[in-house]
């Protein structure tokens, strides 16, 4: 007997136009400061209604045409560009050569993609701009000031293809968008030539940080309709075959990097990724993608370690901030989740693969109308272990099921029970308080493998009561198997099911990380 795996109004396309800065000078200096470690309860207010984005767009657009002062770029053509790795798009000629840029006591060298040759015209179809920001970025990470800023000017709305910004950089190196960055608008005007499966790419850029008061469009629409995806094919199926999309912004092989108040919106894929990486912090990020949206993590981890997750705002389709394989040291704090699927740690050891994540904590953070709480997902058949993850203070809003360990996580049928899987230890809840949909079934859900027990598990002012604000409503009874833990309060509801002690065997052979 086990337990059975779990189950898992398009609005339109909105393009903001730009935010635009008085000076380049002034708008450097405010990232600066808005992109310095800041406590966690100082979030920014970020939701703000589109409307009001626009007009305050178009009334700072007309002032930065008067205001800009920008340094012009170096000879394009000057300095070996840094490798790059595979699948980045294609190249050609070369913008013409410009003056050296003039250096700014405050700033560094400032290189505005407009300088290269860049068009941003009003709303980015009828220009590609990606010849111009590669030789800015060429241009930016071989100057020879301690630091360097790539502007993506507020007055422009910019179409690149799929780039991969290659490092090392000489510079401490900033790439500031200020106006509208976007991709070709779907799958049918990608280039052929182009990887479906990124977009922008960081690649070995220490010390970058990636920031601004500009928007990410990420033209999505098209790519969640195609007919792959899940339930848009034929009469709601699914049909087979190849299914790239693209990932809107991935880190790779980067350290010491920082993504800080930038707006990222309807991603085909996962919004922003960082895989390989080591001190990453993220601040006062919003994104934004309907919940009918498929695949479109906000926040993405893998094989990374020492990462701040801050004082954000994520609503999307699929999980708000995701941990994958290889991650440690993870710290996600005063963030809001909303219409997806929540916070994840997995999906961990598919097709029998060796997984390891610890040293994860998620504090004072907000999940409204979610599927998902709080969630822990492996296969079964891998190996490895989740351990040390601390929840606390986080607040539900009619969420299906808030806190969930799945070991039997599966996406499809036939999914058998093996003899192995990712081992669960040492995980704790505490303070964890709001309301479940009371038709989704088990608001607690603790689904162990019969292999291998989860251990550890520790319950401590968990108040869960069904959403509707019917006091005399029956607390729905959570559900355990081979779960072992203790309740150090009484919970609501009780977890009564929560077994003492400690397994006989919890195959650490198979399972030690």
């Amino acid at each position: 007997m086990r337990p059975p795996p779990e189950t898992n109004t398009r609005p339109q396309l909105r393009r903001p136009r730009p935010v635009p800065l008085v000076t380049v000078a002034v708008s450097v200096a405010l990232v600066s400061l808005l992109c310095l470690p800041v406590a966690a309860d100082a979030s920014r207010a970020l939701h703000y209604s589109r409307d009001e984005h626009r007009r305050h767009q178009h009334h700072r657009a007309r002032e930065s045409k008067k205001n800009n002062h920008v340094s012009l770029p170096p000879d394009a053509d000057g300095g070996d560009s840094p490798p790059e790795p595979p699948e980045a798009g294609g190249a050609g000629a070369p913008p013409p050569p410009l003056p050296p840029p003039a250096e700014d006591d405050d700033c560094g060298d400032v290189f505005d993609v407009r300088a290269f040759g860049a068009s941003g015209g009003d709303d980015g179809s009828c220009s590609d701009d990606t010849l111009a920001f590669r030789a800015a970025w060429k241009a930016a990470c071989s100057s020879d000031s301690a630091t360097a800023t790539l502007l993506v000017p507020s007055d422009g709305v910019f179409t690149i293809s799929s780039t991969i910004f290659s490092g090392p950089c000489k510079p401490e190196l900033t790439f500031q968008i200020d106006g509208v960055l976007m991709p070709p608008d779907g799958p049918a005007s990608w280039p052929a030539t182009d990887s479906r499966k990124q977009w922008i790419v960081f690649y070995k850029a220490d010390r970058l940080t990636l920031a601004g008061e500009g928007t990410i469009e990420g033209n999505g629409e098209e790519w969640w309709d195609l007919p792959c995806k899940p339930h848009r094919g034929p009469n709601g199926s699914t049909l087979p075959g190849p299914c790239d999309s693209p990932a809107l912004i991935r880190f790779f092989l980067s350290n010491d990097v920082t993504v800080c108040g930038l707006r990222i919106e309807n991603s085909p894929q996962f919004h922003l990724r960082f895989d390989d990486c080591e001190r990453v912090r993220v601040d006062g990020l919003f994104v934004s993608s309907p919940a009918s949206s498929p695949n479109t993590d906000g926040v993405h981890v893998e094989n990374t370690t020492s990462v701040q997750i801050l004082n954000s705002r994520i609503y999307n389709g699929d999980d708000c901030v995701s941990i994958g394989a290889g991650c440690s040291d993870v710290h996600i704090e005063n963030i809001t989740c909303g219409h997806g699927h929540g916070i994840s740690i997995g999906s961990l050891g598919v097709h029998n693969t060796h997984a390891c994540v610890s040293n994860i904590t998620v504090r004072n953070a907000r999940i409204l109308d979610s599927d998902n709480g709080l969630r822990i997902k492996t296969w079964q058949g891998g190996t490895g272990a989740v351990s040390a993850v601390e929840f606390a203070g986080v607040q539900m809003q009619n969420v299906k099921s808030c806190i969930v360990i799945d070991q039997y996580y599966c996406q499809g049928h036939g999914c058998a029970n093996q003899t192995s899987a990712v081992r669960v230890a040492s995980v704790t809840y505490r303070d964890i308080h709001g309301t479940y949909n009371p038709q989704a079934g088990a608001p607690i859900r603790l689904a162990c493998s019969d292999a291998v027990a989860c251990t550890d598990i520790t319950m401590s002012g968990v108040e869960l009561l069904p959403a509707g604000g019917d006091d005399g409503a029956l607390l729905a009874d959570p559900y355990c198997w081979n779960a072992y833990g203790v309740m150090e309060t009484l919970t609501l509801p009780p977890v009564y099911c929560l077994l003492e002690g400690s397994p006989e065997s919890l195959q650490d052979p198979l399972t030690s990380c």
